[in-house]
């Protein structure tokens, strides 16, 4: 793909992703074009006392459902598995069903060696509770989450009759510093776009430039969001949010960053 056709060509793109989740989503775009400006904003760790968390591994034959909502979520509930000295295929033979939010989150669930068997349409946590709605009515479900995730989801299972256990498995905090030079960047609004792949990335974000500028940027400067609980986030917290992706995978995340660009550019020359 040459310089000409790069729809991202000229683009600077700041991903607020954690360093470790960060680099696939910076070479997709890069790859098209765009000049990628690492600022995590977001870090995450295994939780301090696991006790909950293994008694929960321990019976997970008792459960009928696991809903993973992210690749945090199956990373850390997969990583204390093996530090407990368990195997996954033992643990799901026959149950629990497994259902993941998205098409990257039951990836990462099969490769830990998890049988996935359900995707809602739309990659949601609200999408995944009502496609589900006939099939977990008194059932017994184990929600893996992070320390900071809300209550819409487990409203929404326990609205359907699901008898559902949340289990923090991981914790979300903010970095212990951020780059000066690129928060001056987005200050002055010397940037085009800024991703956010969790409400969390946003907010860690807003406590250091602001609550009232952030969400004033967001008139001067493209918000693109992973999917709607984290643009309904960006929203509530008075943010315009431009691009919403569904498909949380770096390269649907930037194909959407890249459409986005290419619809307002068409538009631009039809005017």
């Amino acid at each position: 793909m040459d310089a000409v056709k790069k729809p991202l060509a000229g683009k600077r793109v700041v991903v607020t992703r954690a360093t470790d989740q960060a680099h696939e989503l910076a070479h997709s775009l890069e790859a098209l074009g765009a000049e990628v400006l690492l600022l995590p904003t977001v870090s995450f760790a295994a939780v301090e006392d696991s006790q909950a968390l293994d008694a929960a591994l321990r019976r997970l034959a008792e459960f009928d459902w696991i809903l993973f909502t992210s690749r945090n979520a199956v990373r850390f509930f997969c990583r204390r598995i093996a530090e407990l000295g368990l195997e996954v295929a033992a643990l799901q033979a026959p149950r629990p069903l497994v259902a993941a939010v998205g098409p990257a989150t039951a990836t990462a669930a099969a490769e830990e060696g998890f049988r996935v068997d359900t995707i809602p349409k739309n990659h949601s946590g609200d999408a995944l509770a009502k496609e589900l709605w006939g099939a977990i009515g008194d059932r017994k479900i184990l929600l893996p989450r992070s320390d900071r995730a809300d209550d819409r989801l487990p409203n929404a299972l326990r609205g359907a009759g699901a008898k559902v256990t949340e289990i923090v498995t991981y914790r979300t905090s903010a970095p212990v510093s951020l780059d000066p030079a690129i928060l001056n960047s987005i200050r002055d609004a010397d940037v085009d776009a800024i991703v956010f792949a969790s409400p969390s990335a946003f907010r860690f974000l807003s406590e250091c430039v602001g609550a009232v500028e952030l969400a004033e940027l967001s008139s001067r400067v493209q918000f693109a969001a992973i999917g709607p609980t984290t643009a309904r986030a960006l929203r509530e917290d008075g943010a315009r949010v431009d691009i919403e992706a569904n498909e949380s995978s770096a390269a649907g995340l930037a194909d959407s960053i890249a459409k986005f660009y290419q619809r307002r550019n068409s538009a631009a020359r039809r005017a």
